[in-house]
Formats: C-alpha cells, sequence, structure tokens
C-alpha cells in the first residue's frame, strides 16, 4: 500500500474540512478513533430514503418526504410562549396545499427567514407530523430548486453520538471520498482497490440491499476483515511455536499433587480430569501455555484452576489468579485458601483494599517468594508488585479484562504459562474464531450430585400466587434471590411493564422483613457487606432484591430459588448465568422466569428454551443464531473481538474461509496491511 494512501488513512479527523478539533473529539467517542480509517470502519446502520412528492394530500403523516415548496409568511409565535416559541414558515405545494414549516429557536429567526424567502420555492425534506395540519418541524434539509440534489434520495444514518447530526457525517464522508480516488491513483494491488470500492458502496450505497450483510460489498469487507483478524491469530500461534521462544520446562522440586487429590472432598468428573491432564502437558512443554477452559456454572473450573497452581507449585514458582471483581476474589481465596493450608501452600488475597501495613506484608511475601497462589483483582499487576518467579497467570472471567490488562500481569513474570476461565459458554465454532490463538479445553459435566434446576415461566399477574408459594420455603431456611432489570423508574421513558428493584425490595420488604438489596448504584462497600450477609448461612437474611450486579461473584449454596422478573427483557446468556447463582447445593433448585403483559413471539420463544435445557452451550447457540454475535458477547466489553463488517449468523462460511486462508497462506503485505487498519489499538503503517 502506497506511502500517501497510507498516510492519509492516518489523519486526524480535524484536518478534514468543516470538521476541526472540537468535533473530531466528539467522532472520537462514537468511533473509538479519530483517524480517517476510523471513519471508513464506521459503517452506517441502515437507509432511509426521501422519496419527493408534489402533492401533500399524497403523504402519509409520520412519512419521511421530499417537496417543493413556495414560501408564503412567517409567523412567531403561536400558542407557545418564552424562548419555545416556534418560528412558523406558511408554505404551499405545487396544488395549493398547505404545509407548516418550523422551527423552535427563536434566536436564529433572522438565519431562517434568509433561508425560506417569501415568494421563494425551496426542496424541502423531512418527517411529516401527525398534527391537524401538515408540518415538517426542524426539517433534514432546504435547498432552493436549483441545488435539489444535495438531498441524497437514500440517505444512510450513521450511529451517531452528542453533538454529531447525519448531515456532519455525511460532510466528512463525501471530504474523504473526494480525495480517496488521488490516493489510490497508481496502486498496483488489485485487492487494495476492491478493498475501498467495497468501502465506498458501503458508505454510499445505491440500494437499501448494499448494506445487507450477504450483499456483495459487506461479504468482501466482512471477508477481508476476518483474514485480517485469523491472521493475527495465525502469526500468534507461529511465534509460540519459535525455536526462539523456547524454554527449558520447569523441574518438579516438590510432591504436592498427591496432598492435592487426598484432600480434595469430591471426586472430579471426567471432564475435570481431562481438562487437568491438558493443562499439565501443556505446562510440560518448552513453550508457554495458552489454554482456555469454558465451563458451564457450576462445572468446577475453580477446582481445575488450583490444581494447575498445586502443579506450578511443586516447580517452587508462584501462581496469581485474577478476578473481574472484589467479591469473586473474595469467594475464590475464601475456598481455596483451606484446600491450600492442608497441602502445605501459602495462599492470600490481594486487592485494592489492602492498605498501609497489610499490603507492604503482602508485597513483601509475593517478592520473597513465600506466597506461592495470590488471588486478586486488578491490583496484582500494580506497579509496586513483584513476584519472585511468576509461572503461571489464571485469568477467571476472561472477558471482562482487555488484552493490554493481560498481558500487564504476563509481563510480571518472564513468559509465565497463561490459563484463561471461562462460565459463559460459547459455541466452539466461534470460540475458534474469536479464541483461535488459545487451545480449548471443555468442561462439559457437572459434578456429582447436583441436580438439574427446574425452569418454569410465570405471568407477573401471579406474583401473588408466587410469594405465597416461596413463603414457607423461606420459613424452612432457603434462601431466594429475586432479580430486576432496572434500580429505579425512568421517568423519562415509563414503562408500568418494568419493575424497578427498589419499588419491588419496598414491596417485598413487607412480607419478609430481613429481605437485602443489592444494585449497581449502591456503595460497593455496602454492596459487599450486604451480599456477604446474605450468603452467611447463620444470617436472617434469606431473601436478596438485585439487578444483574449478582450475575457472577456470588456463590450461596443454600440458594434454590431465583425469581427473575421481566425474564422477556433478558438474553438467554444473562438468564442462564442469573440461573446458576442457584443449584450449587444438593437440594432441588428452581427458576421462575416471570413475564411481563408484552411478551413477543421471540421473547416467548427464548423462555421456553430455558425451560427445555440447561445446557450452556446448547444455549449459547440458540442465543447465538437469534441475538448475534455482537449482542451475545457484548461489544463494549473489552476483551472481545467486536467485528465493524463480519456477522456470524451471515457470514459463518467466511469464517471457516478465512481461517483457512490464514492458516495455509504465505503472509504479504496486504495482510499485514489489513492486520493494521482492523486493529485499533496498533498505529496503521507502522
Amino acid at each position: 500500500m502506497k506511502n500517501a494512501l497510507i498516510d492519509f488513512l492516518n489523519t486526524d479527523l480535524q484536518f478534514i474540512r468543516g470538521v476541526g478539533p472540537v468535533l473530531a473529539s466528539r467522532f472520537e467517542d462514537v468511533l473509538g478513533g479519530r483517524r480517517v480509517l476510523d471513519f471508513l470502519l464506521h459503517r452506517p446502520s441502515y437507509t432511509r430514503a426521501r422519496d419527493i412528492t408534489e402533492n401533500i394530500a399524497d403523504a402519509t403523516p409520520g412519512d419521511i418526504i421530499t417537496i417543493p415548496l413556495l414560501v408564503k409568511s412567517h409567523k412567531v409565535g403561536g400558542f407557545f410562549r418564552g424562548r419555545r416559541r416556534p418560528t412558523q414558515i406558511m408554505c404551499n405545494d405545487k396544488m395549493g396545499g398547505t404545509v407548516i414549516i418550523q422551527f423552535f429557536n427563536v434566536n436564529y429567526l433572522e438565519y431562517w427567514l434568509k433561508k425560506l424567502p417569501v415568494g421563494q420555492w425551496r426542496m424541502v425534506s423531512g418527517k411529516l407530523e401527525r398534527t391537524s395540519r401538515p408540518t415538517i418541524s426542524h426539517p433534514d434539509f432546504i435547498e432552493d430548486l436549483d441545488h435539489a440534489s444535495k438531498i441524497p434520495s437514500l440517505q444512510v444514518i450513521y450511529p451517531s453520538g452528542e453533538g454529531l447530526t447525519q448531515r456532519v457525517f455525511a460532510n466528512v464522508r463525501d471530504q474523504i471520498f473526494a480525495v480517496l480516488p488521488e490516493k489510490l491513483r497508481g496502486e498496483t494491488d488489485e485487492r487494495v482497490v476492491e478493498f475501498f470500492d467495497a468501502l465506498q458502496h458501503v458508505h454510499c450505497p445505491t440500494t437499501a440491499d448494499d448494506l445487507l450483510p450477504n450483499s456483495t460489498y459487506m461479504a468482501k469487507l466482512a471477508y477481508f476483515e476476518l483474514l485480517a483478524h485469523q491472521s493475527a491469530i495465525a502469526i500468534s500461534r507461529r511465534n509460540r511455536s519459535d525455536v526462539r521462544n523456547h524454554r527449558t520446562p520447569r523441574a518438579r522440586k516438590y510432591n504436592l499433587m498427591d496432598k492435592f487429590w487426598s484432600c480434595l472432598p469430591f471426586e472430579m468428573t471426567g471432564a475435570q480430569k481431562r481438562t487437568c491432564d491438558e493443562i499439565f502437558a501443556d505446562l510440560a512443554r518448552p513453550v508457554p501455555m495458552m489454554r482456555l477452559v469454558q465451563g458451564d456454572v457450576g462445572s468446577g473450573k475453580t477446582i481445575v484452576a488450583l490444581a494447575a497452581a498445586v502443579r506450578m507449585a511443586e516447580t517452587g514458582a508462584c501462581t496469581a489468579l485474577l478476578a473481574p471483581t472484589d467479591t469473586l476474589a473474595q469467594q475464590h481465596f475464601a475456598k481455596l485458601k483451606p484446600m491450600c493450608d492442608k497441602i502445605g501452600i501459602v495462599c492470600d488475597i490481594l486487592t485494592g483494599r489492602d492498605k498501609g501495613v497489610a499490603r507492604r506484608e503482602k508485597l513483601t511475601s509475593l517478592r520473597s517468594g513465600r506466597t506461592r497462589i495470590v488471588v486478586g483483582t486488578h491490583a496484582l499487576f500494580s506497579t509496586d508488585v513483584e513476584y519472585k518467579d511468576l509461572g503461571l497467570v489464571i485469568i477467571d472471567e476472561q472477558h471482562r479484562f482487555g488484552v493490554a490488562q493481560r498481558e500487564s500481569l504476563r509481563a510480571k513474570g518472564e513468559n509465565p504459562d497463561l490459563l484463561s476461565l471461562s462460565a459463559t459458554p460459547i459455541p466452539r465454532t466461534l470460540s475458534m474464531t474469536v479464541y483461535g490463538d488459545m487451545d480449548v479445553s471443555i468442561i462439559n459435566e457437572k459434578p456429582a450430585g447436583r441436580k438439574p434446576i427446574r425452569t418454569t415461566k410465570l405471568s407477573v399477574s401471579r406474583i401473588n400466587d408466587l410469594i405465597a408459594r416461596i413463603s414457607p420455603q423461606i420459613t424452612s431456611g432457603a434462601k431466594v434471590f429475586w432479580i430486576c432489570p432496572l434500580v429505579e423508574e425512568n421517568e423519562d421513558a415509563p414503562d408500568s411493564n418494568i419493575t424497578a428493584v427498589v419499588e419491588r425490595h419496598k414491596m417485598l420488604s413487607k412480607y419478609f422483613p430481613n429481605a437485602g438489596l443489592v444494585h449497581g448504584q449502591m456503595d460497593k462497600k455496602l454492596r459487599d457487606d450486604v451480599m456477604t450477609e446474605f450468603a452467611d448461612n447463620n444470617s436472617n437474611m434469606n431473601l436478596l432484591v438485585a439487578t444483574t450486579v449478582i450475575e457472577v461473584g456470588i456463590d450461596v449454596p443454600r440458594a434454590s430459588i431465583i425469581v427473575i422478573e421481566n425474564a422477556e427483557r433478558f438474553g438467554l446468556a444473562a438468564l442462564h448465568q442469573l440461573r446458576g447463582r442457584v443449584g450449587r447445593g444438593d437440594t432441588q433448585s428452581f427458576c421462575i422466569l416471570l413475564y411481563g403483559h408484552n411478551l413477543s413471539d421471540t421473547g416467548l420463544q427464548r423462555l421456553d428454551i430455558l425451560c427445555d435445557t440447561d445446557d450452556g452451550f446448547v444455549i449459547a447457540e440458540q442465543d447465538l443464531m437469534m441475538r448475534g454475535v455482537g449482542e451475545l458477547l457484548g461489544t463494549r466489553q473489552s476483551g472481545w473481538m467486536h467485528y465493524h463488517f463480519a456477522d456470524y449468523r451471515e457470514h459463518r462460511d467466511l469464517f471457516k474461509l478465512a481461517s483457512n486462508a490464514a492458516r495455509d497462506n504465505e503472509m504479504d503485505s496486504w495482510t499485514f496491511d489489513l492486520m493494521y487498519m482492523f486493529d485499533r489499538g496498533v498505529s496503521f503503517g507502522a
């Protein structure tokens, strides 16, 4: 790719005519960057037709119309008072029909008088409102008839943000594609020309079909994007196998595994044993381990992780277990420390709560190598944390950590092994593309004695019957989760079918005075204290009303009932994760899915799937096909692959083609150009 083109793609958007530093910073918030390339990879969501009509009587209120109008008069006031008084411009169409153009900012009266002078024809485009008289408020376009072609007959709509109108997006797009042909002149690689031609057709479509996932242009861009990702994975795999990265396998100095096996309070499942064997084989290889352990909720991933840490401790090296929340770190520590004490391994915890002398003592123990297993949060890779010999890094709920965070912890050692844990089952075909640089182990068995959770759906209109049914269960000692989707009622978007957790807690407290309440807007320490009290077998708090803040990170074996209110508003994966908060003991557990009054067919289908199966991988596959990879994985979660053009549901064959091409073909300059273009963390052309 030519230097002139590379320089242009790296150009800061503030230097595009009509942008400047203020708009460029707003673009950065939306695009995730402020280069020309970042804009090009930000594709439109959909198109909006602006059909021309000459008779307002032929238009339907609510339609987007484009119509030539003769300006008759201006009027300020109407029934409004103060700054909100509208400027109303009375117009006629070619058939004599009346149309009112309306603006609500009197400060710009002079501007609109010049834009729409009395006695002149103007082409106006906007939404026809449902009022007593045909009205267009704040038209999107106003042009004189000689320049009516400036109004697009098919307008693309971009995902936007504060201070960025569609007109601004269109201006930047037009400026970029006016310059791009010059930068491409003389380009000899047909693939480069093909790539930017497809980009232009997506940003400037001739038909609405050009933005469909299966269109020629979208399919091309999806393939190029997947090839970039799969090529990066292929390079990562090759680097791991490079002889320059080889190391001498660590020698075992102690015999600790026999103690570990003997102190296990249960027999491991076959899947757990198989996963341990795969991990131990990796630890014995001359290249660092990169393994992902996928397991459904309650499948026993933590014990497998402990087995890996004990095997590492046999070599004299230490293990760091990184958890996403303080609560989850505390629970891991509470589980692991008693077993470590029996084995004779020093296990400690390090979080942001540790201050002063206590923190210094823990850091000294890590630095000396006395602590062999440390559990913690982001504090584990703080600047002042030093490890004598960090041999193994375990990342729990790994999708909550970005690549940079994982590498910050790995950088604390010399090429340590990496073991990632995920309780969010992902279809295997998808995990191969998201985690293609990692080996994958799947724990697909539940520990012996665990009973399947009975899941039923129930209309919210029968909530009083439900309370009557769970009341004797609570009286007899059962602990109950009650989940709501919102913290408080939203006055700006009221919906009587959505229950807020604060209001539900007030209502349930009338029946269960010791009910607890947790949500994300609470003080973190108070929230953790409430969750700890609920988890305590000796506490009187047997009902916890909560938002999805408890989705991960709380283990209450006595909890045998979970009620999920407005369940139709949650995705399958989220519902399955929430259901996993119960069923951790040996008693029969129940999940009740309360649905609202306006349950759609799709919502009913989701709830039926939950009632029919508790297999997380089956549920993940269904969720993927119903909602797409973006929603399933959460595109806002750092660490997940966010595709600009690829859609797993529509491009499954392209995933395979790109994977095969990246594995079988030699890397050329075009492949590296693609990798840079689709990796926002890399300076393009570096």
